[in-house]
């Protein structure tokens, strides 16, 4: 393993060498376990370490990014025989980015087999500060290592101290995915060695973790209770970045390791294994991050590992209720990944245990990594047995007592949570259920669409439900098809928009009162979404487009449409019935799309039939 220099502070004589010191430090670790200390100093070189508050020099990022070896084992590719080769990978499609059916295969081998899948989500909390230290948490990706300290880095006789953000926020998640909440709870060490762990070991919780036994409701159409069996606080690790192959741990020339993020708190959200598809996993996912974005806990941007998800997979014969072996797939940077990745597993092993995988292949318990590009999942290590990392409970953070006040006051502070919106949603504003989820997929968005709701049955009079109707068929086509076309919106995004949720409103109100029509508050939209500031109805009166209701004013404009187009008459009157919409058209244009189009048809038909063929 190839090492950069870097510089770190010299440890007393007594201590210089690594063995003496680790040896010294299990010695101390277990007798302060027996004997049931909470908090110690490390006496070194005859005093305590911690009595100077001297910190470390900051080195340069160079010389503070760590050169590793590559140390994972190779990737073993998983193939089958050449007619199933093609059914992998029409499975996966393609690594095409467009979304398509359920594939013919799932539905081939769903018929007897059925899934099991639980799912395990790391979420960085959005805190000021990291977990155990007074690191920020914010970084730039080009300044490695500079938010580092001795308690982050593991230096010894450094000791942590709690942010109590970080309790707050992971209590507030678990009454949120309605979990019991403990009263007294503490942190354990998880003793393992890699390298973007710089102190060998985890801060986490084991046996005692701050949340359990909860459950999240799987919107319609799924409509599931999936359980949640734990949520329990921990620190991140450092972030490698592998050099040289193909971006790969495995195939990479070296690597290196930025502890920026070394030490931001996370909360760990595990499943019960109560889903039984890809689909169900994946919006189980988006699920939980709308809670923790509501709750704002943090933005769960999987493509910026603010999100992290590992999946356990396992198929068992339908009818049984014995579990089979599970295989754990990692590498999962989208909410797609993770129902691909479910229903590719879901095929491999149902073919391996119908004998057609390859001679000598069966499901063993590993660990998978999910290969994008390549659309499967790849061998990165076999598991002999569960890991054995070891917990104790960590020795200098004291156990930790929440008083039921403080439970009491954060369980009022909650806002309202995706499902409490998609109740109220449906039941009382009489949305539809697919776009209550577009609309709540954004929390930006559903708070534009509940102001300008509630601003147009206040100010406007409209009745909830007609409001509702309004504003999400605004959002969700118009205005979303505007954000969409890169060329139109000039990359806009809804946050740069004009717009704002009274005049919203407003354009909704003027069109239930017949003051403009639909092709009008059409053309009017650009302006207020890119330029407008005043108020719909000055705009309205500017471009003189308030709309024509008169009768009379709209047949004499039709009759002399129809007068100018005789053979388009006498087309009619044979059966083509389309020509009609020719002249509302001409009307409409006449009238700088002010004439009323319901009033327009109906005069059009009845001149239409009064006319001689």
């Amino acid at each position: 393993m190839e090492l950069e220099a870097a510089s770190r502070p010299i440890a007393p004589m007594c201590l210089r060498s690594r063995k003496l010191q680790r040896m010294f430090f299990v010695v101390f670790c277990t007798a302060v376990v027996l004997a049931g200390f909470t908090s110690a100093y490390l006496p070194l070189g005859g005093r305590p370490l911690l009595s100077t508050r001297r910190r470390l020099t900051q080195p340069s990022p160079s010389a503070l990014y760590t050169r590793l070896a590559a140390v994972a084992p190779p990737v073993e590719r998983q193939r089958g025989k050449k007619n199933k080769d093609k059914g992998g990978k029409k499975e996966g499609g393609g690594g095409k980015k467009k979304e398509r059916k359920r594939d013919p295969l799932i539905e081939k081998y769903s018929k007897n087999w059925e899934t099991v899948v639980g799912v395990e989500c790391h979420i960085q909390l959005d805190t000021a500060t990291k977990a155990y230290c007074n690191c920020a948490t914010k970084f730039e990706a080009d300044s490695p290592n500079v938010n580092v300290c001795p308690v982050c880095m593991g230096e010894p006789g450094s000791l942590p101290v709690p942010n109590l953000k970080v309790v707050e926020m992971a209590a507030k998640a678990g009454m949120a995915l309605h979990c019991n909440i403990a009263k007294e709870t503490k942190f354990d060490r998880k003793n393992y060695f890699y390298p973007d762990t710089p102190k060998n070991y985890q801060i986490t919780q084991y046996d005692i973790p701050i949340a359990s036994e909860g459950y999240i409701e799987l919107p319609p159409p799924l409509s599931k209770r999936v359980g949640i069996e734990r949520l329990h606080m921990e620190e991140d690790s450092g972030k490698m970045y592998h050099i040289g192959g193909d971006g790969s741990a495995v195939s990479s020339d070296y690597s290196l390791v930025d502890f920026n993020r070394a030490g931001i708190p996370l909360v760990e959200v595990v499943s019960k294994a109560d889903m039984r598809s890809g689909e169900e996993a994946a919006e189980y996912g988006r699920e939980l991050a709308r809670v923790m974005q509501y709750l704002g806990a943090s933005d769960c941007v999987m493509a910026e590992g603010s999100m992290r998800c590992d999946v356990n997979v396992s198929v068992r014969p339908r009818g049984r209720s014995e579990l089979r072996t599970k295989v754990e797939v990692k590498n999962l940077n989208s909410f797609r990944a993770v129902q691909q990745a479910i229903d590719f597993e879901t095929i491999r092993q149902a073919r391996i245990y119908e004998g057609e995988g390859e001679e000598g292949e069966v499901v063993r318990q590993e660990t998978r990594l999910w290969d994008e590009k390549a659309v499967m999942t790849k061998l990165l290590r076999v598991k002999e047995g569960e890991a054995d990392y070891r917990y104790f409970p960590e020795p200098d953070i004291p156990p930790l007592h929440i008083e039921g006040s403080t439970l009491e006051e954060w369980k009022d502070a909650l806002p309202e949570l995706p499902y409490e919106k998609r109740r109220k949603y449906a039941e009382e504003w009489g949305v539809r259920d697919d776009d209550s989820r577009l609309l709540l997929d954004d929390k930006a968005v559903a708070a534009f669409f509940e102001e300008a709701v509630e601003a147009g049955k206040q100010e406007y009079g409209l009745d909830l439900r007609s409001a509702a109707e309004g504003v999400s068929r605004w959002l969700l086509n118009d205005i979303a098809g505007f954000l969409g076309d890169k060329k139109a919106s000039g990359g806009l995004t809804f946050q740069d928009l004009k717009m704002t949720p009274r005049r919203m409103a407003e354009l909704v109100a003027l069109q239930e009162q017949k003051v403009i029509n639909s092709k009008a508050a059409r053309e009017l939209l650009r302006d207020l979404l890119t330029s407008w500031e005043g108020s719909v109805e000055d705009l309205v009166d500017q471009r003189d487009m308030r709309s024509l209701n008169d009768e009379k004013e709209i047949e004499r404009v039709a009759k002399g449409i129809l007068a100018a187009y005789p053979d388009r008459v006498t087309a009619y009157k044979n059966g083509t019935d389309r020509i009609k919409g020719f002249f509302v058209g001409q009307v409409l244009k006449e009238t700088n799309n002010r004439a009323d189009p319901e009033i327009t048809m109906s005069t059009v038909l009845r001149l239409l039939d009064e006319a001689e063929g």
